[in-house]
């Protein structure tokens, strides 16, 4: 009697069993459209944008049509590269026609989804080339591959100007900069053909840096598509920062936040005064012959010279540079008696210049100076607010900040 209760269980077990079963062989009945095998929908289904061997305009939409009674009712096109085309369906699945532009001299597929009037499925994959761009608009990349300092912004020379808003901003989506870590960042437009890229901080210490285009092909605007062009990978050292202060004639160096030397200094005196705020290591001259003409000092003037300079690390196009200056010992940690340039003792410039790299940071404060400007001495791209620097991106202007534009993939159709 106790085990009565547990064999009506198992008994109705098994009909319930029985009965999913004769469902499951329902469900699978061939007589339900949705589980036949697409039909081949070749002759229901046309590309309109280029005949069988021809070349499609890429400056015109791709359209595909459905014959008969068939409809639409997907469509995905993507180049070689699986970048997708955003289109959009009529309503009635008769036709679809891209909303986006093609890449020029790119193979594209088109997968076709469609039904009949009884809804079984159909599909169609169709390929075809665009014809090659007349203009191409190239980036090169800056700097150069290789090791550098936290400072170091990435630079985008473009062949062509570009001032129109919308291309703009179709270029600034195919730059793309990845980091590791990742940081937030973003370009920012110096002129019609130069943009600049740098972190709302500097790059974090052993970050790797990668700048590529995604341009290649992509129509820019006004007839101009987007060519090839060569990434490039930064690989960021130890934070190193130099910091002159000008009223206290010192400059303390310091890697990764800990000071590591404290070096009297002499600065730009009175009507020559050194510029306040960040600069970015340019370059490095074990040897330079100085001229006061070349910064418009007459030649036999009192303010003339004519020296040869030894470890001396560039940080402006316009010739200022931390150098040895054993003449000017005696005014070193007292008084600022230089040219614009940072002066310091010959053994402590040989330590600085073995030091420091491209990219590293030198931050003068105290200055009677004015502010390193941004773009046109050198990399002052520090001295700009982040704010600021956001409104400068065909992207990031007038977004809150933290804010990326998230661009649809393509459009999916609207049945």
């Amino acid at each position: 009697m106790s085990h009565s209760p547990r064999c009506r269980t198992v008994f109705r077990g098994a009909l319930l069993m029985v009965s999913l079963a004769l469902g499951v062989s329902a469900c699978g009945d061939s007589s339900n459209p949705l589980a036949d095998k697409p039909y081949d929908a070749t002759g229901q289904v046309m590309l309109t944008s280029a005949g069988d061997g021809e070349k499609a305009d890429p400056s015109k939409p791709l359209e595909v049509r459905a014959s008969g009674s068939d409809r639409i009712t997907d469509v995905t096109a993507t180049d070689a590269a699986g970048r997708y085309v955003q289109g959009e369906l009529a309503p009635d699945g008769t036709h679809w026609h891209s909303t986006g532009a093609l890449a020029a001299g790119a193979h594209y597929t088109v997968r076709v989804s469609t039904e009949d009037e009884n809804g079984a499925p159909g599909r169609r994959t169709i390929g075809f080339d665009t014809s090659a761009a007349d203009r191409l608009l190239r980036v090169n990349f800056g700097p150069q591959s290789g090791t550098y300092g936290v400072g170091q912004p990435i630079t985008a020379e473009l062949s062509a100007p570009v001032q129109d808003p919308a291309a703009r901003s179709t270029i600034e989506r195919a730059l793309k900069v990845d980091s590791e870590p990742s940081v937030e960042g973003a370009w920012h437009w110096v002129d019609n053909r130069t943009l600049h890229y740098r972190p709302k901080e500097y790059w974090p210490a052993h970050a790797t840096v990668e700048a590529r285009s995604g341009l290649d092909g992509i129509k820019v605007g006004g007839g101009l598509y987007g060519g090839s062009s060569k990434p490039v990978k930064l690989t960021i050292g130890d934070r190193i920062e130099a910091i002159t202060d000008a009223a206290g004639h010192s400059m303390t160096v310091l890697r990764n936040g800990q000071e590591i030397r404290s070096i009297p200094v002499t600065t730009g005196k009175p009507g020559y005064a050194t510029r306040n705020g960040v600069k970015v290591v340019l370059g490095r001259e074990s040897f330079v012959r100085m001229r006061g003409t070349s910064i418009g000092i007459a030649e036999g003037s009192d303010d003339s010279y004519d020296l040869p300079v030894y470890w001396a690390t560039r940080v402006t196009w316009s010739g200022e540079y931390v150098h040895a200056a054993p003449w000017s010992e005696g005014s070193q940690g007292a008084e600022n008696v230089s040219h614009g340039c940072t002066g310091m003792s010959t053994e402590n410039a040989k330590w600085f210049f073995d030091t420091i790299h491209l990219g590293d940071v030198v931050k003068v404060v105290g200055s009677a100076g004015a502010t390193m400007t941004p773009f046109d001495n050198g990399f002052g791209d520090w001295n700009m607010s982040w704010q600021q620097w956001r409104e400068g991106s065909a992207l990031a202007a007038g977004k809150r900040d933290g804010s990326s534009p998230a661009d649809a993939a393509r459009l999916r159709p609207q049945l």
